[in-house]
């Protein structure tokens, strides 16, 4: 099956935060692989995520997933992280995955895993469909991000598509921060579960080699 590895954003593990958007990607016949990272590591957490992504090459088929179609996503930090694999493929062993998406991220700050900004390693890119969703009414990222971010792999003409559903940071990833708890917990709003939707339908569509680029 196509897979997907799906990182969370700056919150020390966090995966379970991802669920929401994770499940409804599964329920769309993709294999989504959601690992534990922490962005408060010495290292900003570029290990744990570069060793997420040798795991699931390695151990892909495990799970019924395609070793040969990985799409790596992220949201939020995540996002940077996740489109520098494809940016950089030297440094992942020559291995550029199938596709990258970057959900609700800034591009112009050193991602985690290559330790430069996304926007400063456009001449690197492998020629991968890069797939980027931002919410119109994010107040932590500015969905001007994702713009930028898009216009500039046009010039590169680097194959990109950016969706803007009408919801905000964590609504596109079908949740909502809840200040009792301090984190995000799933969300039932209109906007976010449309968001999330977005999201999960975009995950499997990258997956399966059907993004419309």
């Amino acid at each position: 099956m196509p897979t997907v590895l799906l990182w969370h954003g700056m919150g020390p593990d966090e995966r379970d935060i991802m669920r929401p958007v994770a499940e409804a990607a599964a329920a769309q016949g993709v294999v989504v692989v959601v690992p534990d990272w922490r962005s408060d590591a010495p290292d900003r957490g570029a290990a744990h995520l570069l060793d997420s992504l040798t795991f699931v090459r390695e151990r892909v088929t495990d799970f019924g997933g395609d070793p040969g179609g990985i799409v790596v996503a992220g949201w939020s930090a995540g996002a940077g992280a996740a489109v520098g694999t494809a940016l950089r493929p030297d440094l992942f062993g020559g291995l550029p995955p199938a596709a990258v998406v970057g959900i609700a991220g800034r591009y112009d700050v050193p991602a985690r895993t290559t330790g430069s900004a996304p926007l400063e390693d456009l001449a690197h890119a492998a020629p991968v469909p890069v797939l980027l969703v931002h919410g119109t009414e994010d107040d932590q990222v500015d969905v001007r991000s994702s713009r930028e971010f898009a216009a500039a792999l046009r010039a590169h003409g680097l194959p990109v598509r950016l969706e803007e559903p009408a919801t905000d940071h964590a609504g596109v990833i079908m949740s909502a921060y809840d200040p009792e708890l301090g984190r995000l917990r799933p969300s039932s709003a209109g906007h976010a579960l449309e968001g999330g939707r977005t999201t999960a339908r975009v995950l499997a569509e990258a997956a399966k080699g059907i993004a419309g680029l």
